[in-house]
């Protein structure tokens, strides 16, 4: 009787002792800071690898969008300027438009009078170059697009790694703490890796999207102004 009367007692203690510990659990979190100092080495390179594809995207996107803007009209005038002879009001056009565009039409006008293949070789070697720059750095974006998951599963197999040989050193029996802490912080890169190749590989693909859309526009006005050259008004 007088046992039981104990364990009555005791138990409103041992309630409030454990609500306490679990308030206590509750105010404790993770910050996504120290997720990341805890993440290890791979965090290191994986940032590096975040800025560089921030810079690229931006980078290109910028380029793309002023390439993509040629003067309302461009070839219309273009070619009425052809058409009439005034050969320096057709190059000075070219020249204040500054697009790919503009740049191989240019090319194309200051060959007039030669053979048309040779114009047309002209203005194609032209479009080579100015597909090339259009082009840049989108290698590297692809890369870090691939590379960035690869490497932060590579952290997360060595964190991996190292998570066990902690628990194989530990004296006695393992916590629970022990274990998951570990097993969480390794696959932090993981998740970083993913969280950086995605938009990556997304915006890569956009950036295709831009060029080839920029592209058509180059052979559209390429081979319009080719067929001008061949009427007969010339």
């Amino acid at each position: 009787m007088t046992s039981l009367l104990l364990q009555i007692t005791t138990t409103p203690v041992d309630t409030t002792t454990a609500m306490a510990e679990g308030a206590g659990a509750a105010e404790t979190s993770v910050s996504l800071l120290d997720l990341a100092i805890n993440g290890g080495w791979a965090m290191y390179p994986l940032a590096l690898l975040s800025l560089a594809a921030l810079y690229i995207f931006f980078e290109r996107y910028l380029t793309l969008k002023k390439a993509a803007k040629n003067p309302e009209g461009f070839n219309d005038r273009i070619k009425s300027m052809v058409l009439a002879g005034d050969i320096n009001g057709a190059k000075m056009l070219c020249a204040q438009a500054n697009t790919p565009v503009s740049r191989m039409i240019s090319k194309g006008v200051s060959r007039i009078g030669s053979p048309l293949k040779n114009i047309e070789t002209s203005i194609e070697n032209v479009g080579k170059i100015e597909i090339s720059r259009l082009e840049k750095n989108l290698s590297a974006l692809a890369t870090i697009a691939g590379a960035a998951p690869m490497l932060g599963f590579l952290g997360t197999v060595t964190g991996m790694i190292g998570a066990f040989i902690a628990i194989a050193q530990a004296e006695g029996s393992v916590s629970p703490k022990l274990l998951s802490s570990g097993i969480y912080e390794a696959m932090v890169t993981t998740a970083t890796g993913l969280i950086i190749g995605l938009p990556a590989y997304v915006g890569y693909n956009y950036l295709v999207s831009k060029i080839d859309s920029i592209v058509h526009s180059m052979e559209y006005s390429s081979i319009e102004f080719l067929d001008l050259l061949q009427e007969p008004q010339l």
